[in-house]
């Protein structure tokens, strides 16, 4: 007998936290890959273009100098060019769909006028440059060039820096090339992993600083982006290896379950991927078909790998516990085909993106929903989100008072100040309202 694709988890009469018992990536994996990552970030931080070129030898097996790292306006030209029409028109649509979304998200100018002459603003202001990375280890990812540079865009961002890592002839992939020139990126970089990751965020001789940095990526490229999180602000979350969980009742088609499943498994050896269900007779259902999915997929070992790893089927005793399994596990996407869908949706807090009905699929979302797919991982879905035109503004707040409400607040300031030993801060308003005034 062949053995099963996916473990089986029953939770129907286990009281247990789930959390405890999902799978995970091993977590001494992590660890082990940090301090690689950390060490990395920091030669870079200090040695610049030395260490990028270190790393491009031996991670990439690229051996080019700093004067060949950027992509030239004739490949960029050349790339744009090649792009099969059928790819091209598939850019072309994403993109219009991902921008309507994105340009959705800016919020508008807010003023508030309260006690009389006081004048409180909140405006957001673009980051002025930002650093976008779009990964090509097992693959080349022309729709994470739309998902990153299109939010950036949106907000108005002055300078996009694109990196990407050198193809086997230490050029950037056409694909990914060809989608930045649509979207009017000439500044590409042809460098990849967590070295071009701090040198975006730390900026070399070569590669000029960007203010943020985004994208999806392995784990080193994941765990880079936190490394430099006090140097510039990270969008996306913990954009590591993909996860889905799948929450499936007896509506469900189980040829859509089970595409569904190989779906994200095929991404990378690390991707999770939960079936999570009321019903035993769904994954009975799911099972076989989830065998000729994964015998007749391209990516058939990466797909295998996944499931063996860090993959599971649930059974839960109902909707309640089925949520309950979805929110402590907080996956990356979460794909609803059951009935009531857009309901259980509306409950849910842990999910990086939520795919609502048999007629959205994860997929989807990958390249043209609208929504993002660069999205958080790992269960950092519990606190982060996915990335969205919000990451390329920052908020900044005014304040504009008159004399009649510096005088009214002055006594407010004058206590507060004496309190916390800090006198100069209550002479600050003194010396403009006078002695009196500081009296209530």
């Amino acid at each position: 007998m062949e053995p099963a694709l996916l473990t089986v988890i029953d939770l129907r009469a286990d009281p247990r936290d789930p959390a405890e018992l999902l799978p995970r990536a091993a977590a001494g994996d992590v660890a082990e890959a940090r301090a690689s990552v950390r060490a990395l970030v920091a030669r870079v931080a200090e040695l610049g273009d030395e260490a990028v070129a270190e790393a491009g030898r031996r991670f990439d097996g690229v051996d080019a100098p700093p004067s060949a790292w950027r992509a030239t306006p004739a490949e960029l030209r050349a790339a744009e060019a090649a792009l099969a029409p059928g790819l091209r028109t598939a850019l072309l649509d994403a993109i219009e769909r991902v921008r309507a979304f994105h340009q959705a998200q800016v919020p508008a100018p807010l003023t508030w006028t309260g006690r009389d002459g006081v004048r409180l603003e909140q405006r957001h202001v673009p980051l002025r440059r930002a650093g976008v990375y779009v990964p090509g280890g097992l693959g080349a990812y022309p729709s994470s060039v739309v998902m990153n540079a299109v939010p950036a865009q949106a907000a108005g961002v002055e300078e996009i820096a694109l990196a990407t890592p050198p193809g086997p002839t230490g050029r950037g992939h056409p694909g990914v090339l060809g989608a930045a020139t649509l979207l009017g990126i000439d500044e590409v970089w042809l460098v990849g992993g967590a070295q071009a990751i701090a040198a975006l965020a730390y900026g070399t001789r070569t590669i000029p600083a960007v203010d943020a940095v985004t994208g999806p990526g392995n784990l080193y490229v994941a765990l880079a982006k936190q490394e430099v999180a006090d140097r510039v602000r990270i969008g996306g979350g913990f954009a590591g290896p993909t996860e889905v969980a799948v929450v499936a009742d007896a509506t469900a088609d189980p040829r859509a379950v089970a595409a569904d499943l190989v779906a994200q498994a095929e991404h990378d050896p690390l991707a999770a991927c939960l079936l999570v269900t009321t019903d035993e007779a769904v994954w009975k259902a799911v099972e076989p078909v989830l065998a000729e999915e994964v015998a007749a997929a391209r990516h058939r070992d990466r797909v295998e790998r996944a499931f063996a790893g860090q993959s599971a089927v649930v059974l839960t005793a109902g909707l309640d516990q089925a949520l309950a399994v979805v929110e402590a596990f907080a996956p990356e996407h979460l794909e609803l085909l059951c009935a009531g869908a857009r309901a259980l949706a509306a409950r849910v807090r842990n999910a990086g993106a939520v795919f609502v009905g048999h007629h959205t699929p994860v997929a989807l979302g990958d390249y043209a929903a609208g929504t993002n797919h660069v999205l958080p991982t790992a269960g950092t879905a519990r606190f982060a989100a996915g990335l969205s035109t919000l990451d390329f503004l920052r908020p900044m707040q005014v304040a504009e008072f008159d004399a009649a409400a510096l005088a009214a607040v002055a006594p407010t300031v004058a206590a507060l100040s004496d309190a916390e030993n800090l006198p100069a801060h209550g002479r600050a308003v003194e010396v403009r309202v006078g002695e009196a005034a500081m009296r209530p």
